[in-house]
């Protein structure tokens, strides 16, 4: 499998991982485990990180089809190669640092590992096109 694929694959793992952040942080709080296994047909207060973890899971949400469409076209027409490699890792890496800067809470800094990525994409879009 090329490197593409890889940071595809490894993306979606990162998709599906990072709600598993905000599962921890309901296990500690007083009735949160039973709010989260509930119908949660009422609002619970739950602290700003575990919020900020939900904002950064449906951001990767947004961002993955995205990514995905571009790496598959890439790969489907040939157009792979080293440029989308390193545009797919900087995708990746950039979307890590995204989630575990958004969960802390480092507005600016979020706001650039935000920009890693989509250079990631724009690195492979570029390529789809030449």
């Amino acid at each position: 499998m090329t490197v593409d694929l890889w940071m595809l694959v490894y993306s979606a793992l990162l998709c599906a991982l990072i709600p598993n952040a905000s599962v921890f942080g309901l296990s500690r709080i007083p009735g949160g485990m039973a709010w989260g296994f509930g119908n949660r047909d009422t609002p619970f207060a739950v602290p700003a990180w575990i919020e900020r973890v939900r904002r950064a899971h449906m951001n990767m949400v947004e961002n993955l089809p995205v990514f995905a469409a571009l790496v598959l076209v890439a790969h489907v027409s040939g157009k792979a190669d080293a440029t989308t490699a390193l545009g797919s890792q900087l995708f990746f890496v950039g979307r890590v640092a995204h989630a575990g800067i958004y969960i802390v809470g480092i507005p600016y800094l979020r706001t650039a590992a935000f920009a890693v990525g989509v250079t990631g994409e724009v690195m492979i879009l570029v390529r789809i096109f030449s």
